[in-house]
């Protein structure tokens, strides 16, 4: 969880940096220099942030106000974001001068992609947070079985992308119109410069999941694990948020790369780029059909993967045994009833082999999707040509950010 996350948001985060170096390198130096500077300031204003997080709420279950236990980690990410906001200023001073009306229309589209996070956020916790109606709505479909809760899920995941997409369509036109391009390069460093404190309330998502995994497997009382439910449902919001922030930051980052794309095929011959043109339409129409064919892929793996844990499982509790010939069903058995296990009747499992079976499914599985993604567009771009690649990536785009909002909300919401 916590990897995958990571790797995803480090792409973005690196990749919007690129894009916005990229765009404005052939401007002025100072253009090239900002994305840095800012990433280097959200860096900072992390760390001061991380030190607000904090909360004086007793875990209690279903009865605890999930938004107050939210507000304790928002309150880091708020103070970060603010610090963020005051140093981008005194860059902007520093690169533009005090007078610059570009240099403040800049600052204008970082200050866009930072509120634009932060709303994707907030529409992300309206839609997974067992405090407001979508996810009750599914609760209360689990009445009659588990196809409604099914529908109802899949229902409340697709609504889920209206929000964030209306707000990312907004975001884009208004750093167009304020700075083109470079603009909405900007608005994904803004969104992703306090990137570090806004992971780490991701990844705490999967940590309290485990933590009531142990409590659980550990016996721990009931208020033991009032506790870890209440923290395990805030991390299923948090790892949703921090999943809408991948795809926002993601989408700004695409679109800048793509004009960076446009900018480098351009420089040798003009090429017209139109949507009604058929070599494009054929890209649109293959970019959208990447998504859903990697997320196929990666869900086959994972049940596979999974399919060959459980055999495994099931064979060491059958014949993993210890000296005295007691298996390890047997000692689970004797545990299960309370009872202190004797030196005679502990049973070691072989844990190794689970991880080796995880660890080898997680690499041997990701080569297909990791080669069509790369050679994609290289096969259409050498077969068919710039404009058919072009359609591939807006294609991509726009079906990646619908999919990954889907499934990233419907997920949370089913979970808590």
């Amino acid at each position: 969880d916590v990897c995958g996350m990571g790797a995803d948001l480090f792409e973005s985060y690196v990749g919007s940096i690129i894009a916005a170096a990229t765009l404005g390198a052939g401007v002025s130096t100072a253009r090239l220099a900002m994305p840095l500077w800012l990433a280097a300031a959200g860096t900072l204003s992390s760390l001061v942030g991380f030190f607000f997080v904090s909360t004086k709420e007793k875990g209690d279950g279903w009865n605890t106000n999930l938004g107050s236990l939210m507000w304790a980690l928002e309150k880091g990410m708020y103070i970060a974001n603010g610090i963020f906001l005051a140093l981008a200023a005194v860059i902007v001073i520093l690169l533009f001068g005090p007078n610059s009306v570009a240099g403040w229309k800049m600052y204008g589209c970082v200050v866009i992609g930072l509120v634009t996070g932060m709303i994707i956020g907030k529409c992300t916790e309206y839609f997974t947070s067992f405090d407001y109606g979508p996810t009750i709505s599914i609760k209360d479909r689990a009445r009659t079985g588990p196809a409604t809760v099914i529908i109802q899920g899949m229902g409340v995941g697709m609504i889920s992308t209206v929000p964030p997409t209306l707000v990312l369509a907004v975001a884009i036109l208004a750093c167009a119109a304020l700075v083109g391009q470079y603009g909405v390069a900007l608005a994904a460093v803004g969104m992703l410069s306090t990137l570090a404190i806004s992971l780490s309330t991701d990844a705490y998502g999967p940590i309290a999941d485990n933590a009531g995994g142990l409590a659980e497997m550990g016996h721990m009382g009931p208020e033991v694990r009032a506790k870890t439910d209440s923290l395990d449902a805030l991390g299923n919001t948090t790892a949703a948020i921090g999943k809408g922030f991948a795809v926002g930051s993601a989408v700004l980052t695409a679109l800048s790369l793509l004009a960076a794309f446009k900018d480098e095929v351009t420089k040798s011959r003009p090429l017209v780029f139109e949507v009604s043109d058929p070599i494009l339409l054929a890209g649109v129409l293959v970019g959208a059909m990447l998504p859903y064919l990697f997320g196929a892929l990666t869900m086959i793996s994972v049940g596979k993967a999974a399919a060959e844990m459980i055999q495994e499982v099931r064979d060491q509790f059958r014949n993993v045994k210890n000296a005295h010939g007691v298996t390890l069903m047997e000692a689970i058995k004797l545990a299960s009833t309370g009872k202190t296990l004797t030196e005679e009747e502990e049973v070691e499992p072989d844990s190794d082999r689970c991880i080796m079976i995880s660890t080898r499914s997680s690499v041997r599985e990701m080569l297909a999707p990791g080669l069509y993604s790369v050679l994609t567009p290289l096969v259409l771009g050498f077969l068919v040509g710039a404009r058919a690649v072009m359609g591939l990536l807006a294609g991509c785009i726009g079906s990646a950010a619908m999919l990954a909002l889907l499934m990233g909300n419907a997920g949370g919401a089913w979970d808590n």
